[in-house]
């Protein structure tokens, strides 16, 4: 009987939609009269201006944090105190069955286009992009974005905050932008375009260019509060001009990822509320979440590490808390109140904007979604980390460095990320977490959704299952419209998702989802009507292969939301039904070939920068910094960077460097010596060669590195020569990073040293003065990956 009567009412919505649809956009047609003289003609200015808005059209704002698992935040049951948050569940709804694809670079195509992850070209986060369809990091143009279409219809567009959408082939200023965010549809851009950044010291873009951060940390600069005004002031600038034009704003704040940094005001007022454990956490939310109605009554807990040995990274485990000394568990607890505090702040920051727009009255006509990309992080690994680099370069957390750097977590000083333990705990009752595309500790994400106007349910709880691709069609519904068949006379592909608008002001409205896949890194899972089939296979960076040989569990999520009760061998045939389902949703939406390589042979297949015939790169001072990924290789392999400079007895600053004090290289003059720095992923102490500074004139200043071997620590080893014209005037063995100086935009500058300085010798930027550099020239080898030795030879650079 139930079942019919949900029917019925979904019959009737149906009905209510087919006789009031959503509007299609028109094109304007040109509707005056020309003659051959002016004075006969008739104008029809309204065929050229800008198209308005349906009357009344709601503004649009999503607020999408990073890393951030289904138990952490207030409004869920967890012990993170988001008020903002809080106050707008309180006034709308909040989902308690909302998916994103487990990493955030996927989950955010989806909420540009409303298409699959792997439509998108986003299988994973843009600095691993390799040369297949579903993993290109380049969005097609059949795949036209929401802001888009918003735009065509309207909508003043604007982007904050993180980008991680733009193609790792495309991050430099000679490339073309139209994949950068003006490129998709938004009219403004303020944020960062990597996949993460720091906080107290960010990499900076505004539309198409970077720029400087507008203050410094300790005149009280953090990026979240940068943010906050950036937004008011765009909507502001737009509201003084066209009081009646509706806007679209999407809001990613640097928070939840790592780097976790947070003022100390903000950490002090967590101090102690994390020392029961991780474990203690998970038992003490789940009570709340029920309590909440959040999950059902009789949802089960799920082991910590389910996956069988061998089949995930040891950076995946977690310790038992039990198993930790006092200091351990002191350092991890206050890793725990740092990442609580880290959200609170950006929450109070979001809690501005709000405010702006109530006090203006926008409030109530804005369709407000507030929510996250993935599960919860851990990229910490089981000892937690006060630099989260090292992941990315497959190298291992020290925590003998981890506990000498307690007191600083948070600061300028750290770029910290707690341990897999709270990873865990902030993804109750699930298993596993962020990566791991198969469990929903990885993929069930926390979603409030307030709009006054139109939604008059307040303050309620609704658990139809629903997913990121399904955020795009309920905004257009609710803007009434829908997606035009072609943009910029491009065939768009329909959009993957479903409108979840049925469930706004009806709680038992049918979910309109029938089937959702997932992949990510070689996890799989397939939902299809409350049933949920999902592959066990560890995430990057573990490297298994044999995916047909994989075992399949199967759970009724209808009945048992935590995926506690595997089901595989009650009913073989549905795990078979749901394989061949997921089979052949891969085979459409481009999620062939599955990839699961560890981090060292990932970075093989990378997209990498194409280095000359004679492997030469030229730089000047004066010109934009180089991203990473465009810059000249010489993380992993020989390289010789030499500079031709005009040195005075006054000359001081930064002659070349990249990077940050995390990662990275800098060739300074300071109070008399020419001195080079590698800091190899911040550990003590920095690597150093000196000498004094050249006579005034004009010398040829610079480094070689000969690469001899790569560590286990995937180290890359060798010799580091500094010359002072032909001559080597300093010479040590070096360590120099294998696989990434920073995720986080930390470019390569001659003449100074963009935002976080490389070496704790000068403070940030250190622009070179006192003298004039010609031009830095780099020589970079073809041994990289490799294991020999190779006494790299070049030619000195004098030309």
């Amino acid at each position: 009987m139930k079942q019919l009567f949900k029917l019925l009412i979904f019959l009737f919505c149906s009905f209510l939609m087919a006789q009031n649809p959503p509007k299609k956009q028109e094109e304007k047609k040109f509707g005056g009269d020309i003659k051959l003289d002016i004075r006969d003609s008739k104008g029809d200015w309204p065929a050229f201006l800008e198209t308005k808005a349906p009357k009344d059209a709601p503004n649009v704002l999503i607020i999408l944090y990073d890393d951030t698992g289904f138990a952490a935040w207030s409004p869920y049951g967890g012990r993170i105190n988001m008020p903002t948050m809080d106050e707008l569940a309180k006034n709308g709804l909040t989902y308690t069955q909302w998916h994103t694809t487990s990493v955030c670079s996927p989950t955010r195509s989806t909420l540009l286009t409303g298409r699959n992850h792997h439509q998108n070209g986003f299988g994973s986060i843009s600095e691993s992009a390799v040369g297949f369809p579903g993993y290109s990091g380049h969005i097609p143009k059949e795949n036209a974005t929401l802001a888009t279409v918003l735009r065509e219809a309207g909508w003043s567009t604007f982007w904050i905050g993180k980008n991680h959408n733009v193609p790792v082939d495309a991050l430099d200023m000679a490339s073309s932008k139209e994949r950068w965010p003006l490129g998709l549809g938004f009219d403004r851009f303020y944020g960062f375009i990597g996949g993460e950044t720091n906080q107290w010291y960010p990499s900076l873009i505004e539309d198409n260019h970077f720029i400087e951060q507008p203050s410094q940390p300790e005149n009280g600069y953090h990026l979240s509060k940068d943010l906050a005004d950036k937004a008011i002031a765009y909507i502001q600038d737009s509201k003084q001009s066209k009081p009646d034009k509706p806007w679209f704003m999407w809001y990613n704040p640097g928070a939840n990822h790592a780097p976790h940094h947070a003022p100390a005001d903000y950490i002090a007022k967590y101090k102690g509320k994390f020392d029961d454990g991780y474990e203690a956490y998970r038992d003490w939310v789940l009570k709340r979440m029920i309590d909440k109605g959040i999950l059902p009554k009789g949802t089960k807990m799920t082991p910590l590490n389910p996956m069988p040995k061998g089949k995930f990274a040891e950076s995946d485990m977690v310790k038992p808390w039990n198993s930790l000394t006092a200091d351990e568990k002191k350092l991890f607890s206050r890793m725990a109140e740092v990442y609580a505090a880290y959200s609170e702040f950006t929450d109070a920051e979001v809690g501005r904007v709000i405010k702006y727009l109530k006090d203006s009255g926008q409030f109530d006509n804005t369709l407000i979604m507030y929510c996250a990309d993935n599960g919860a992080s851990a990229e910490g690994s089981p000892n937690g980390s006060v630099n989260e680099n090292n992941f990315f370069n497959a190298y291992p957390d020290d925590m003998s460095v981890n506990l000498s750097m307690i007191d600083k977590l948070g600061s300028e000083d750290t770029y910290n990320h707690y341990p897999t333990g709270w990873a865990a705990a902030f993804s109750t009752p699930f298993k596993m977490f962020k990566r791991y595309s198969g469990y929903s500790g990885g993929t069930a994400d926390p979603l409030v959704i307030c709009w006054p106007k139109g939604i008059k349910a307040k303050g309620e709880l609704r658990s139809q299952y629903y997913h990121c691709t399904d955020i795009v069609p309920t905004i257009l519904e609710a803007c009434g419209l829908t997606m035009p068949d072609v943009v910029d006379g491009v065939k768009q592909t329909p959009l993957a998702g479903v409108s979840m608008i049925s469930s706004f002001n009806n709680a038992k409205a049918p979910t309109a989802k029938k089937v959702q896949y997932y992949e990510m890194v070689g996890t799989r899972g397939i939902w299809k009507d409350g049933w949920k089939a999902t592959a066990v296979h560890g995430a990057l960076p573990v490297n298994i292969g044999n995916f047909d040989k994989d075992q399949w569990e199967l759970y009724n999520v209808d009945a048992d939301r935590s995926e506690s009760t595997d089901l595989a061998v009650k009913y073989p045939d549905k795990v078979k039904e749901l394989q061949q389902i997921w089979m052949d949703e891969a085979k459409k939406y481009h999620v062939l070939p599955l990839n699961d390589l560890s981090i060292p042979e990932f970075h093989k297949l990378e997209y990498h920068k194409e280095v000359p015939a004679d492997g030469r790169f030229i730089y000047y001072p004066g010109t934009t910094e180089v991203p990473e990924a465009s810059a000249a290789p010489t993380l992993g392999r020989s390289f010789k960077i030499l500079a031709e400079v005009d040195f005075t007895k006054d000359s001081k600053g930064v002659i070349v460097s990249q990077g940050s004090r995390f990662g990275g290289y800098s060739l300074f003059a300071k109070d008399g010596k020419l001195t080079y720095v590698y800091n190899f992923l911040g550990l003590a102490p920095e690597q150093v060669l000196s000498t004094s500074i050249p006579s005034s004139g004009k010398h040829i200043v610079g480094v070689e590195f000969i690469k001899e071997k790569m560590s286990d620590k995937n180290e890359t080893l060798g010799k580091m020569r500094l010359y002072l014209d032909n001559k080597v005037v300093d010479e040590k063995p070096f360590r120099t990073q294998a696989g990434h100086y920073s995720l986080s935009g930390e470019g390569l500058c001659v003449g100074r040293d963009s935002g976080d300085p490389v070496s704790k010798q000068y403070k940030a930027k250190f622009d070179f003065t006192g003298g004039k550099i010609a031009k830095v020239v780099y020589d970079v080898s073809n041994d990289a990956y490799q294991n020999v030795e190779n006494e790299f030879k070049v030619k000195m650079a004098k030309e």
